[in-house]
């Protein structure tokens, strides 16, 4: 059972903008147990939009259209539709009132145009489109199915959770399936695949590992197919503590938890204030905090102390302190997240110095490296890190680091 996507459009062949929707698709393909085999993207020629019609639907038993819906002449999906099935248009009163209900009140008449979006072809399953003027169109043929959608990010994935993704998970996907994502920090991915390599071996037939690298950062997925959810998630759970018995120190969340979330949730727990004090993370790390809906209970604010004079005004990092070891150092980022706490009133608080690059690093300091400090109840850690040669991938893993480690120590009752 294999899936194929299309996509349509010059202006995504262009790079004037950017396919989100396959990799969505493609992630809500997978929960159900369908995978993922082609993405396809074609320009908004009528000849090319066959040819592509013809060859995933000779491959593939589900094939997903998204783009050329719309009411301009570039649009061209409903008329490759009809060529294609050997079909016409015909006006479905259906859409037309959705039409008319989702621009009353924006237009001052319905141009030919706009009443054309009522235009579909006769032989197929015609689905509203509750957020959009364009329908979804689904054609069953001998081989599988075809659905075409509209290349606007919300409408298509409005489509696909309320009326594609059952669909195809009902006609197409026989059984359970399941996954547990486990995030794995600061391992790299060659040395973690050797480190589980006899676990994984072991692992019972009905599961299957594969490994998801991003910077600084792992994802481990195991999935599991069959026909009874109970033995599914009874072997899931069984290969779990073993796994955390090699690698614990390493996990830090599971599915799709948020650790800033979590982060925040466990502070708030306890009654604590938490607060950054930022040098070559500029801030990031605030925003991905402050990203979280509810932040303000526990969150009180960050300094961004990127010279050296912010670190002693802002902060009251000690100058001889800096002038002897310099900013990028354990010392400094420790006073730093102790005057984080002091100065914005909190319990709690993550802080980072690092030479981000492309220039200013040294022999004994590449670009790359980062000392970050976290302090609560009195005490202070500190773990310095070397990340690499790219500006923004260290501004972007400072900023993870910083609330993973947190979250990490404050488990642990090391905070």
């Amino acid at each position: 059972m294999q899936a194929e996507i299309i996509t349509i459009g010059d202006e995504l062949l262009i790079g004037q903008v950017t396919d989100t929707n396959s990799a969505w698709m493609g992630r809500e393909l997978n929960k159900i147990g369908i995978s993922l085999y082609r993405i396809t993207t074609i320009s908004d020629e009528l000849g090319d939009v066959l040819a592509a019609f013809k060859e995933a639907t000779e491959r593939s038993e589900v094939v997903l259209v998204t783009g050329g819906l719309g009411p301009t002449r570039d649009d061209l999906t409903k008329l490759a539709l009809c060529r294609f099935f050997n079909t016409r248009l015909v006006r479905n009163a259906q859409v037309l009132e959705d039409v008319e209900r989702l621009l009353k009140g924006r237009v001052t008449h319905l141009n030919q145009l706009n009443l054309d979006q009522a235009l579909v072809p006769e032989d197929c399953t015609v689905i509203r489109n509750p957020v959009g003027t364009a329908p979804i169109l689904r054609f069953d043929h001998p081989k599988g199915v075809l659905v075409a959608m509209p290349g606007v990010p919300s409408e298509m994935m409005t489509a696909m959770s309320k009326e594609i993704l059952p669909y195809l998970a009902e006609r197409f996907v026989p059984g359970v399936v399941l996954h547990k994502t486990i995030h794995v920090f600061n391992v790299p991915e060659a040395v973690l695949a050797e480190k589980l390599s006899d676990w994984e071996d072991g692992l019972p037939a009905p599961l299957k590992l594969a490994y998801l690298p991003a910077p600084g950062k792992l994802r481990l997925r195991l999935s599991a197919r069959g026909s009874d959810e109970a033995v599914l998630s009874a072997a899931i759970a069984s290969v779990l503590p073993p796994l955390q018995a090699l690698i614990g120190p390493h996990i830090f969340a599971y599915d799709n938890e948020k650790v800033e979330e979590s982060v925040l949730n466990m502070l708030e727990a306890k009654g604590a204030k938490l607060a950054t004090a930022e040098s070559c993370s500029g801030g990031y790390m605030a925003h991905l905090l402050t990203a979280v809906p509810g932040a303000s209970a526990v969150f009180n604010g960050s300094v961004v102390a990127y010279s050296n004079s912010a670190k002693i005004k802002q902060l009251g990092v000690d100058p001889e302190v800096i002038r002897r070891y310099g900013a990028v150092s354990k010392e400094v980022v420790e006073q730093m997240a102790l005057g984080a706490c002091r100065c914005l009133e909190s319990d709690y608080a993550i802080a980072s110095s690092g030479i981000a690059g492309p220039s200013g690093g040294s022999a004994e300091k590449p670009v790359g490296t980062v000392w970050l400090a976290w302090a609560g109840n009195g005490k202070v850690q500190s773990r310095v890190f070397q990340f690499g040669p790219q500006r923004e991938r260290n501004i972007l893993r400072t900023a993870e680091a910083g609330i993973i480690v947190l979250k990490c120590l404050l488990e642990k009752g090391e905070l």
